[in-house]
């Protein structure tokens, strides 16, 4: 399930003005502390939820530079990654988004748009 628009609301409180959420997904770090992890074009944010909520951003954890490449996901049995000397687990339907993007920050990586006169 994509995340819904108003966790995104929520989380551009936490964000630059200027900045534009290009990647957002969930991820949890011992099945009980929730987390938002926020893809921008200058940094990756991720964000602590409230107690018991898995869409009610609370604070700022950590924000890494952009170039941190925040996978390779290791996909057997549960989905889990590492970031910031923490293992999050993360449901199987975002691993595409995590890969993506990881995907930007290797040239040539990306398949090169097909309507770009457009």
């Amino acid at each position: 399930m994509p995340v819904s628009a108003a966790v995104r609301a929520r989380v551009r409180g936490f964000l630059p003005v200027e900045a534009e959420i290009r990647y957002i997904f969930p991820a949890s770090w011992n099945e009980s502390v929730f987390f938002v992890f926020v893809v921008t074009d200058a940094a990756v944010t991720v964000l602590t939820n409230r107690m018991f909520s898995r869409s009610r951003p609370k604070e700022i954890w950590h924000v890494f530079p952009r170039a941190v490449r925040i996978g390779p996901v290791d996909t057997h049995l549960i989905p889990t990654f590492e970031l910031g000397g923490r293992q999050f687990e993360v449901h199987e339907e975002y691993v595409p988004v995590i890969n993506a993007a990881d995907a930007e920050l290797s040239p040539g990586a990306l398949p090169p748009d097909p309507l770009s006169e457009l």
